[in-house]
């Protein structure tokens, strides 16, 4: 018997769909691409993953109740309020499929973080991208593209990757322009960089309101990128419908644990949050001092708007040791590292500069 065989179709959605391009990983090299923290895991992580070195045969707690009590003790909220998973990507996705279906709409600024479109993308909704601003969310702007079949907004807050924030006037205004049953997303994956005189905590200010949920991350300031570990906290009833949406046992037992331990540190993970902000700011200056633009930065990297250049500079420092992220034709996104990674790219920086007359 002769059989005939069909041809899968994948999604014609998927045809135009963005894949996700990470940091480059060379051997040797300054990685300043993916606003990883340079310092290493925090001491308590790295006595917990020892002494759970044997304990990876079972399958880790699915519900994370340990981790999100955890979260919520540290944040003043009960469990119920704390979702958790694969790091904030996982979670974006979880929000999207809980509230986004085909035709409806997700609205973000561009550029903004590089998944939103590809999450909306996925979970079947149309991405609505507005203009940013002086390199700054333009939130008059998102709120003007909200129609009747608007689901989500997504503000990254600071925003990656121009670096930049919002306020709290501005912010507070903007919440307020939103219809009750549209979903307000605030991506504080970069909180603990932030100056909180200058950029709001989301969730003291809107810790009330059903249709506002937080977005954090163990990836950045707590030092736990390969792990894969955040969480969004917002009202309970929506949370309930959140945790339906997430991968069983995404979240492994290790990355529980190591969160759990991360917490108990607060006061090393500010100390260098602060290391961080005084090489951000240290870097800023030289920058602006060679010619290069530079906008505030409330996050651990920097932003510089070079257009159609970027690419050349990002190839000039990858051939001197240093690995940055270019967005071709915006800009190059830098990761504030250690000092003297931070020294090397400088120097390339300048020697770039002074090349092109800039």
């Amino acid at each position: 018997m002769k059989w005939e065989y069909t041809v899968v179709q994948a999604r014609p959605s998927l045809a135009h769909l963005p894949s996700y391009i990470p940091g480059r990983k060379l051997p040797d090299a300054a990685l300043l691409a993916s606003n990883e923290s340079p310092y290493g895991p925090l001491p308590g992580v790295t006595a917990r993953l020892a002494e759970l070195a044997g304990g990876v045969s079972r399958y880790p707690d699915m519900s994370a109740t340990r981790l999100r009590e955890s979260i919520a003790a540290d944040l003043g909220v009960t469990a119920d309020r704390v979702a958790v998973g694969a790091g904030s990507s996982e979670v974006c996705g979880q929000l999207l499929h809980t509230v986004v279906g085909p035709g409806d709409e997700v609205i973000f600024g561009w550029r903004s973080f590089e998944a939103y479109p590809i999450l909306t993308g996925v979970a079947g909704g149309t991405a609505v991208r507005t203009a940013l601003r002086d390199h700054a969310l333009d939130l008059d702007a998102m709120a003007e593209a909200v129609t009747g079949r608007t689901r989500l907004i997504f503000v990254c807050n600071p925003n990656n990757p121009t670096s930049t924030a919002v306020g709290e006037a501005e912010l507070r205004a903007f919440v307020d322009r939103i219809p009750d049953d549209v979903l307000i997303v605030v991506d504080e994956a970069y909180r603990e960089y932030t100056d909180p005189a200058a950029v709001p905590d989301a969730l003291a200010l809107f810790g009330d309101r059903p249709n506002v949920v937080v977005l954090r991350t163990f990836s950045k300031a707590y030092a736990l990128a390969g792990l894969r570990i955040g969480y969004c906290v917002g009202d309970p009833e929506i949370i309930a419908q959140v945790r339906k949406t997430q991968v069983p046992f995404s979240v492994s037992a290790l990355a529980q644990e190591a969160a759990i331990a991360a917490l108990a540190e607060g006061e090393e993970v500010a100390r260098r949050a602060r290391l961080t902000v005084g090489e951000r700011d240290r870097v800023t200056a030289k920058l602006r001092s060679i010619g290069y633009e530079v906008p505030v930065s409330q996050a651990n990297f920097l932003w510089l708007p070079l257009g159609s250049r970027s690419a050349h500079l990002g190839d000039h420092c990858l051939d001197g040791g240093v690995v940055l992220r270019t967005f071709t034709g915006d800009g190059v996104r830098v990761t504030i590292g250690l000092a003297q990674e931070n020294d090397l790219f400088l120097a390339l920086a300048e020697s770039w500069a002074g090349g092109i007359g800039y």
